[in-house]
């Protein structure tokens, strides 16, 4: 079912082993082709561009496209009691982790009178995207949101596809966890319409939606699939985004110690996302390997979405590899850069503080995945596709911008003043150096 990649014996460079690691192709770059059109249109006819692209993926014409508020208040008030208590347990968690991510402002004294001070600002308005495909997730509505409001954004907005079996509205468990959470401006809006909706505005183009349906916005975030991440790519420089998510990956780092029914169970629990997820067991030990994908036939055949299980799991972004021991573990985990890693090891939490690039690490038998895609506190919008060697999961700081504040005295600028002028000779800016100088003639 799942391909093996035996790398024993060999000394790897980086560039071998980023040649040699299963990867799952995005096609971000064929997609390009598809967005553009929409994006522009979207960005030319507003509303009318958005109900008819909605009419022709997604099967129904919102009548509605922002989600009028009885419509959040009647989701909420029929939410079963049970997803309410777990959505409200992960809402409290994850605003504790992210509230502790807020950075100190802090000033720093060069000289008397000479000071540099850092301020952090949080944008103005921002769009998140909560996908409504293959599964509901209200888990990325709270990642998303919890994110913003502890950075301090004023203005939120959301967008989630209309459901045909829902009158042309978001999934109700959508619209209950935008309710939860306080967010009233909610759109009926999916795909790549959604991200240029946000990135450019919208005007009305019925009674309903008023002159102006959508204010552009500052920052885009959130997950979804290749057309999502090919229309962050068009209006990135217009918007800040979050990243191009691709699909979602995992990698389990273990070794003879693992149980590999918990590998197994975790490589599916990724590989139930979409038929390009991609699920990753990196191990020295061939009986562990051996044990893991016998595991993986059983449970992915008798779970219930089987199909795309095994489409993932077959498929060319998804292996067991096998290494000479964990410190080459170490080097292909790095260098594979996995979305979520786990490791499952003797000593496990030694090994999670030498990895440098993961999105999230999950340490131990008892960290699994699904844990931070719900209620670990941690945030599960993460960088995929390799991009952990440069990218940091969402969080405060997205939505954050740092503003350096220059106070300095006369004595201050006076003591520099010459050495002003040198450089700024130098480089043969000389109004630069007048500037200064000007100042005490």
């Amino acid at each position: 079912m799942i391909q093996r990649i035996d790398l024993r014996g060999q000394t790897l460079s980086r560039k071998d082993l980023l040649d040699v690691l299963p990867r799952a192709e995005v096609g971000v770059d064929e997609a390009l082709a598809a967005v553009e059109p929409i994006v522009a249109d979207v960005r030319r006819r507003g509303a009318a561009a958005l109900r008819d692209v909605a009419e022709r993926f997604d099967g129904v014409r919102p009548g509605a496209l922002r989600v009028p508020a009885e419509a959040l208040e009647d989701a909420l008030a029929g939410l079963d009691a049970r997803v309410r208590e777990g959505l409200e347990e992960a809402i409290r968690r994850v605003r504790a982790v992210h509230a502790a991510q807020v950075p100190a402002e802090h000033a720093t004294e060069l000289a008397p009178g000479a000071v540099v001070r850092q301020r952090y600002v949080p944008v103005q308005r921002v769009g998140l995207y909560a996908p409504g495909g293959l599964a509901v997730y209200p888990s990325s509505v709270i990642m998303n949101v919890v994110a913003a409001q502890a950075a301090g954004v004023e203005g939120i907005a959301l967008a989630s596809p209309p459901q045909r079996d829902h009158g042309g509205l978001p999934h109700p468990t959508i619209l209950a966890a935008c309710a939860l959470l306080g967010v009233g401006e909610v759109y009926a809006v999916g795909g790549a319409q959604a991200v240029a909706m946000f990135a450019y505005g919208a005007d009305g183009s019925e009674p309903q939606d008023g002159a102006v349906l959508c204010e552009p916005v500052d920052v885009v975030t959130g997950p979804g699939n290749v057309y999502v991440a090919a229309a962050k790519r068009l209006v990135r420089g217009v918007v800040g985004i979050d990243a191009e998510a691709g699909p979602t990956e995992i990698a389990v780092l273990a070794d003879a110690t693992a149980d590999p029914g918990h590998v197994a169970l975790d490589l599916i629990s990724q590989a139930e996302h979409d038929p390009m997820a991609a699920s990753v067991l990196v191990t020295p030990s061939v009986e562990l390997a051996v044990a893991v994908e016998a595991r993986l036939v059983d449970l992915a055949e008798a779970t219930k979405h089987a199909g795309r299980v095994l489409q993932a799991l077959s498929g060319p972004q998804s292996a067991v590899v096998l290494v000479e021991d964990l410190e080459q573990g170490l080097a292909v985990v790095d260098a594979y850069g996995a979305e979520h890693l786990e490791i499952q090891t003797v000593d496990a939490a030694a090994l999670a503080d030498r990895v440098r690039n993961a999105g999230a690490i999950f340490v131990g038998p008892w960290s699994p995945v699904s844990l931070g895609d719900y209620m670990a506190g941690s945030n599960h919008v993460l960088p995929t596709g390799g991009t952990a060697r440069y990218a940091s999961a969402l969080g405060v700081l997205s939505f954050l911008k740092s503003v350096q504040v220059v106070e300095y005295t006369r004595d201050a600028l006076g003591d520099l003043a010459d050495r002003i002028v040198a450089v700024a000779t130098d480089e043969d800016l000389p109004a630069h150096g007048e500037a200064v100088r000007g100042r005490f003639q």
